[in-house]
């Protein structure tokens, strides 16, 4: 793993880190049990490998970072000592659902709520991001993120349990390109093919802009980042630490993770 350096420290007085949502409410047909709840190795829950990285660059950084789950009403607990230890809030947010899908029903007619459903049904990943950027626009205008007016300048990472790099080699990677790419709201990581915008930075004043595509009744999450991404190229030895779907899948990327 990367060393925690002076990189972990703001960009400058501008761009910094505001808070983490961990992406856990993502269907999982495929891995046969939701991935949050998916053991390591090690014995760590997913979820909570996560929180406990999230809560280690909090600590290193020197800032008691909110951290918050996304989970699509799943209710996932998180490991009792992890929150006994911390100086960072952990709490969990509810989707963004806008006027249009208020009905509780997603954009397909199907129930969002219906708890008899073996699987949950999700509105997309961007209601969860604009839940998490609207809880730290609340916390800003309640003087808890900062007094600073220069908030909106601040960055949003978003994580997903469907990888397991670590929270902070993902910050220190994506950090730089704050003020390198200073017309970019949107910096996350990219292979030869593909984006990976739920292992990425989301900057706080897209809130509007997000909402508005959301209440147009929009989730394509390609469609509305592809004008303000930066993409960043994946450290090569990430490849198989993200995107699992099997089983076998998570089983390479843990093996990945222990090789690092």
């Amino acid at each position: 793993m990367v060393d925690v350096a002076d990189s972990l420290t703001q960009a400058d007085e501008y761009n910094h880190l505001a808070g983490i949502v961990i992406l856990a409410g993502g269907a999982s047909k495929r891995m046969g049990s939701p991935k949050a709840e998916l053991i390591l190795p090690t014995g760590e829950r997913l979820l909570d490998y996560h929180v406990r990285q999230a809560l280690e660059l909090s600590a290193a950084m020197m800032s008691n970072l909110p951290i918050m789950i996304a989970d699509n009403g799943r209710g996932f607990s998180i490991n009792p000592n992890l929150i006994k230890s911390s100086k960072s809030s952990i709490f969990h947010i509810r989707d963004y659902l806008s006027a249009n899908t208020f009905s509780s029903k997603n954009i397909s007619g199907k129930n969002l709520f219906n708890k008899d459903d073996k699987s949950i049904e999700t509105g997309g990943a961007l209601v969860a991001i604009e839940s998490a950027l609207q809880s730290l626009k609340s916390l800003a205008s309640s003087n808890q993120l900062t007094k600073d007016a220069s908030w909106q300048q601040s960055w949003l990472l978003v994580i997903s349990c469907d990888s397991l790099i670590p929270v902070t080699d993902l910050w220190q990677k994506l950090q730089p390109y704050m003020t390198q790419a200073a017309d970019k709201s949107v910096i996350c990581l990219t292979d030869d093919s593909h984006l990976y915008p739920l292992l990425g930075l989301y900057r706080l004043d897209m809130e509007p802009d997000l909402k508005r595509y959301i209440d147009d009744e929009q989730r394509q999450v390609m469609k509305f980042i592809k004008p303000i991404v930066q993409p960043v190229a994946f450290v090569k030895k990430w490849q198989n630490l993200t995107n699992f779907n099997t089983p076998k899948d998570f089983s390479r990327a843990c093996l990945a993770l222990n090789n690092l």
